[in-house]
């Protein structure tokens, strides 16, 4: 009897991790980051591209802070479905623009995370001063829905 619960438990759980592989990282969805910041992803069409919308937690301005557009693109899903992506940030509060690139990860119980690094470069008034004009960075997103 013993054996019997034994063998049947392992098969659970190797069913269990088999069906954990087969899940995919699916971008579509709202996404926070350890800010705070609010990402609000389309699905893929069929061209790998998405929209969508970003509300950011923190900002070096003084004007109100908007939900502002993006546009990105994922690399073709690999087998192990954890695929790259980039998009594009346009804030409308401000004269900058930040591109994201990063890789969705989903680990044994199918949680999804977004590993991103960026890049924002705000406007300056001359040539003179572009070596203070682009920000790099980091940012780790969950999924909330």
């Amino acid at each position: 009897m013993g054996s019997i619960s034994c063998c049947l438990l392992l098969s659970l759980a190797l069913l269990s991790l088999r069906a954990a592989a087969a899940r995919k990282c699916d971008l579509q969805g709202l996404w926070r980051n350890e800010l705070g910041s609010n990402m609000t992803l389309s699905a893929l069409d069929a061209a790998g591209t998405f929209s969508g919308s970003y509300h950011t937690a923190v900002a070096a301005t003084n004007k109100q802070i908007l939900v502002s557009p993006l546009q990105g693109a994922q690399q073709h899903a690999s087998a192990k479905g954890q695929p790259t992506f980039g998009f594009t940030v346009q804030w409308q509060f401000a004269d900058s623009t930040t591109a994201f690139v990063g890789q969705c990860f989903m680990d044994h119980r199918g949680k999804e995370t977004l590993e991103t690094m960026w890049l924002l470069r705000e406007e300056v008034p001359s040539r003179r001063d572009a070596w203070k004009a682009t920000r790099v960075g980091t940012s780790i997103f969950t999924r909330i829905k």
